[in-house]
């Protein structure tokens, strides 16, 4: 994937059958999924793939099991067959992961063993493992640091994990491989219109500034919780849909927590599960559900919220964590879609919505990174139907995503040019000069942030790391695109002054 080349398809193709607005999850699934069935598709991002929300999870590819104790059945059952799809599909990415909840009172033990073992049912034959209830020997066997006072034992079932961002740079390969046209760093600057009907796009590259104006049968709206901006450039008197809640995350060093399994405390005091989940070697903490006002690119933790995670684990964790062994904060939003009546976050449904404007532009909102494929699948349907082409099949439900061989047969080949390639960026994380270097030659990376945040995941992982890696990824991107030591320095100096926001 190299810009100038999507650039020039931009340029010279005379209409697209969809265009897709939004390069989260659901935008780059619905641009594998319409390309896959042969549409000439166009998505656009005025950011970075996976800029937003699709980053910020945290990390599972999961049927919802605190879903399944608000009775929404249909919700968990979709999901947990979405998950043995994601798993299948893309196994280099995503994996099995055990979890156990630890439970103090006998009926706690029995409520959520038999809870769970009805979430292991209906995954059926894609169940990833059976559940099992623990007696508290192996539950500390198996969670060494946990609270021992009053344990009970634990529930151990399984779930999916996988790196979001790392998903979604694949899902924009795979788009391009089936004939799509992907573009991070291009925003829409307003609809072309025939009548009420919307017949194109007018969008601006970020980097160049030049502007185009590009007609298209269909459009999909996939912006997440930047959904009503999208809305009311169709209809400036739109009201808005979207309340936006926000989710934190702390990542601590594996240390704290000395397990391959991870933790699940099904209800905090908000009302939501709090998980403790081993990634790339450290261990990520959270989620809270807090309601704001406010829509950002760079959404920040409060510090109620971030005393609120480290409080929880401290609970159950008998290693306790304070601010100081915090090595990144990072935050998402979730696209909810208003609910009349609902007091709370955390009771809004995180099933999706499909809105179909009269003017022919179908928003999708709401859902999570494991249902995308399905999301994608009902918004490029719609889009189908509402512009009254010819229908086509899905094929995603059996399509694999990204090539891990080609990419590491590529990133071999980057090495040969120069053995001191193959150096690791920093001694405690796996990530290599080379693969640095892909990223900006062929995974449309632009940005130091694009390298450190999402081609790697070093600013979610240890933001100080990060930030004395900045200098050396600006050189690369510098070398690699052409660019001076003015622009560089401005990279530089940007990158630091976000990652520092992830310091807690």
């Amino acid at each position: 994937m190299q810009r100038a080349s999507r650039i020039a398809q931009l340029e010279n193709t005379a209409h697209w059958d969809l265009i897709i607005i939004g390069g989260g999850a659901t935008g780059l699934g619905a641009a594998v999924d319409a390309a896959s069935r042969g549409l000439k598709t166009l998505l656009i991002e005025r950011a970075d793939f996976a800029k937003g929300t699709s980053s910020r999870s945290t990390k599972l590819v999961h049927g919802g099991v605190r879903y399944l104790a608000q009775g929404n059945i249909k919700l968990v059952k979709e999901a947990l067959r979405e998950r043995g799809y994601l798993l299948k599909n893309a196994p280099h990415i995503c994996s099995t992961q055990p979890f156990l909840i630890p439970v103090y009172t006998w009926f706690d033990k029995f409520f959520y063993g038999i809870g769970l073992m009805t979430y292991d049912l209906l995954a059926g034959k894609l169940s990833l493992g059976a559940t099992k209830i623990l007696s508290a020997k192996k539950t500390i066997e198996l969670l060494p640091s946990i609270k021992q006072e009053n344990l009970k034992g634990s529930i151990q079932y399984f779930d999916g994990q996988f790196d979001d961002s790392r998903l979604a740079i694949d899902l924009a390969y795979t788009a391009t491989s089936e004939g799509a046209t992907v573009l991070n760093y291009v925003s829409l600057v307003g609809f072309e219109k025939k009548g009420q009907k919307i017949i194109g796009i007018h969008c601006k590259d970020e980097i160049s500034g030049k502007k185009y104006t590009v007609p298209a049968s269909s459009f999909i709206n996939a912006t997440g919780v930047f959904t009503d901006q999208v809305l009311q450039f169709d209809d400036a008197q739109r009201e808005q849909i979207v309340r936006p809640s926000q989710g934190v995350h702390l990542v601590v060093r594996k240390e704290f927590f000395k397990t391959s399994y991870a933790m699940m405390v099904p209800k905090t005091a908000d009302g939501r599960v709090f998980f403790a989940v081993p990634w790339h070697d450290s261990v990520v903490l959270g989620t809270t559900d807090t309601a704001i006002d406010t829509i950002s690119m760079e959404p920040q933790a409060m510090d109620g919220e971030i005393d609120f995670i480290i409080e929880h684990f401290n609970k159950y964790n008998a290693v306790a964590i304070s601010r100081n062994d915090v090595q990144s904060v990072f935050v998402g939003l979730r696209p909810l879609v208003k609910a009349g009546g609902v007091a709370s976050t955390a009771l809004i449904s995180r099933d999706h919505t499909i809105i179909v404007s009269t003017s022919g532009l179908v928003t999708i909102t709401g859902g999570k990174w494991t249902t995308y494929r399905r999301m994608a699948h009902d918004a490029v349907n719609n889009a189908l139907f509402v512009s009254k082409q010819p229908k086509r099949d899905c094929v995603t439900r059996n399509l694999k995503i990204g090539d891990p061989e080609k990419r590491r047969a590529m990133i071999g080949a980057i090495i040969l040019e120069d053995p001191n390639y193959a150096k690791q960026l920093h001694q405690n994380y796996p990530y290599t000069v080379a693969e640095i270097i892909f990223a900006i030659r062929h995974e449309l990376a632009e940005t130091v942030e694009d390298l450190l945040a999402r081609r790697t995941r070093l600013l979610f992982l240890d933001a100080r790391v990060a930030i004395s890696l900045a200098q050396t990824a600006a050189n690369l991107l510098a070398k690699e695109l052409g660019k001076d030591q003015e622009w560089e320095k401005k990279q530089v100096e940007s990158f630091q002054e976000l990652a520092y926001l992830y310091i807690c």
